[in-house]
This record gives C-alpha cells, sequence and structure tokens, in this order.
C-alpha cells in the first residue's frame, strides 16, 4: 500500500545514511520544540516500514533554541503537562542553543514559526533541508505558525501541542516514505 506523502514537501536525502537527523527549533527550547520532538520521536518509534523493520532506529530527533534564554533548563512543566495529557511518555529534556555546526549535520531542520526560520536562514541552514512544521500540516491551510503558549494557560499548551502534532504526523508519513527499503510504486 502505498503511503501519502506531501509532493511539494520532498524531504531531502540524508546526509551521511542512517539515522535521518531531524532538529526542531523554536525560541527557547523550553515549550514548543521540545514537544515537536517528543511527538515526533513517539510517532515514529514503532511505525513499520514495508519490510517489517521499524522506522524509529532510523530516524535521530532533537530540538533546539534560537537563544539562550533557558539554555540548562527542563522543559517547561505546562509543555510536560500538554504532553502527559496527550499520552505522549516523559522526556527528561535540557533545553540548550543551536550552533551553526550543529545545523551543517542536520538532514531535517524544522523551525516552529517565520522568525526562527530566519535566524536560521542566517545561520546559514540549508534552504533545502529548512521547512516550517505546519507546512507538512495540510489542514493547517495558509497558517504558517505555532503560537508560543508561554504566557498561556495550560488550554493554550494543549491547542499548541495538537497544532505540533499535526505537523509532526506529516513528517512521519513523509519520513517513512523517503526511508522505506522497498517502497511503493
Amino acid at each position: 500500500m502505498s503511503r501519502p506523502t506531501y509532493d511539494n514537501l520532498v524531504l531531502p536525502r540524508p546526509r551521511n545514511g542512517p539515522p535521518y537527523r531531524v532538529v526542531f527549533v523554536c525560541t527557547g527550547n523550553i515549550c514548543r520544540s521540545p514537544m515537536a520532538e517528543v511527538a515526533l520521536r513517539s510517532m515514529v518509534e514503532d511505525l513499520a516500514l514495508t519490510d517489517a523493520t521499524r522506522l524509529g532506529p532510523l530516524v535521530e530527533v532533537t530540538s533546539a533554541g534560537t537563544g539562550p534564554w533557558h539554555e540548562g533548563e527542563p522543559m517547561d512543566p505546562r509543555a510536560a503537562a500538554a504532553l502527559q495529557r496527550a499520552g505522549f511518555p516523559p522526556h527528561a529534556h535540557v533545553a540548550h542553543q543551536v550552533t551553526r555546526s550543529s545545523l551543517g549535520h542536520m538532514d531535517l531542520i524544522v523551525s516552529l514559526d517565520r522568525r526562527h526560520q530566519q535566524t536560521l536562514r542566517g545561520l546559514g541552514s540549508d534552504p533545502d533541508r529548512l521547512h516550517l512544521l505546519r507546512s507538512f500540516d495540510r489542514a493547517a491551510g495558509a497558517a504558517a505558525d505555532v503560537p508560543d503558549p508561554y504566557y498561556g494557560d495550560a488550554a493554550e499548551f494543549d491547542a499548541c501541542l495538537a497544532m505540533i502534532a499535526a505537523g509532526c504526523r506529516g513528517i512521519a508519513t513523509n519520513l517513512a516514505a523517503r526511508l522505506d527499503p522497498t517502497p511503493s510504486s
């Protein structure tokens, strides 16, 4: 059975073979990007490819922030609570800032909003590897950004996670199609 993919968003080939390295980038690396990291990692963990291998071991998922504001801190407790409410596993997260050198090792760089995308372009990100998360969610329409829930309540964190999960499902689908050793026609 053929997996649907987002034809206008063909994922780039891996730079060096497995694992396929994905990084999510937001502002401080304590809310949106770690939620995306947990969501995608969970989604690909047991996803079976056509040859019965699992996608999880073929993908490495990380996250980072554009600035150092929260470096060394854990995930925001409200983000962790939203993940728990949605049934995602706990994650021991330590925030860190993205670096120019780390970007050169990534196969897919996913920004949570257009400001992050501009910052990443300024750091020399390969434009073919840089995408907005919501571009992987067909239902998002013209909405490009995942709003920052930092000053919000639990409901805003849950809404943010719903947007993130929708984009991550699109990425997981595309990763399965890209990394499947026996693609169907």
